[in-house]
């Protein structure tokens, strides 16, 4: 069984250079940019015993976030991106995502994988989503995995032919 907790939520502080994770941790970040398209943002994990830093990019139009990690030597995994699927508001400098269970593993060139439908459907028997909140991350989700596969497994190739162009360091 899928463990039970509801939407996870996470702030981004454009002006303050913060992130509050879903924990309530409040993070530094070292690079946020905003583009007509979405935001970018980068930061160090402190710390963490497998990844050194990630940088996402928030992409409203897609209802996505798609984040592409740095690994502590020795620690890699086989994966180049993954993608959230997430509900994004934004109030002045201040940036919100509400993640609704499911993700992407994306092995570009090679495959696109979707993971943790167990916890969208477990979400939705114990009420912590709507089952139309549920359609909409299932549609959203198949909407991505559509494009990324025809894309040649490439987000970066999708992102950009969806009218998002997307710059990494």
């Amino acid at each position: 069984m899928a463990h039970i907790h509801p939407p996870k939520i996470e702030y981004f502080d454009l002006d303050a250079k913060s992130n509050t994770d879903p924990k309530g941790l409040l993070r530094s970040v070292d690079e946020y940019r905003l583009t007509p398209t979405g935001l970018y943002m980068f930061r160090p994990l402190a710390g963490h015993p497998k990844i050194s830093h990630f940088e996402s990019w928030f992409v409203p139009k897609l209802n996505i976030r798609v984040t592409r990690q740095s690994w502590h030597p020795g620690h890699e995994l086989d994966f180049d991106f993954y993608v959230d699927v997430v509900e994004i508001n934004a109030v002045g400098s201040v940036w919100k995502t509400t993640d609704l269970y499911l993700d992407l593993i994306v092995r570009t060139g090679h495959s696109v994988i979707v993971l943790d439908t167990d916890e969208l459907i477990t979400a939705v028997q114990h009420s912590l989503i709507t089952p139309e909140r549920a359609q909409w991350a299932l549609e959203t989700t198949y909407s991505a995995v559509s494009g990324i596969s025809a894309h040649g497994h490439d987000v970066v190739r999708w992102l950009t032919s969806s009218g998002c162009p997307t710059t990494w360091r």
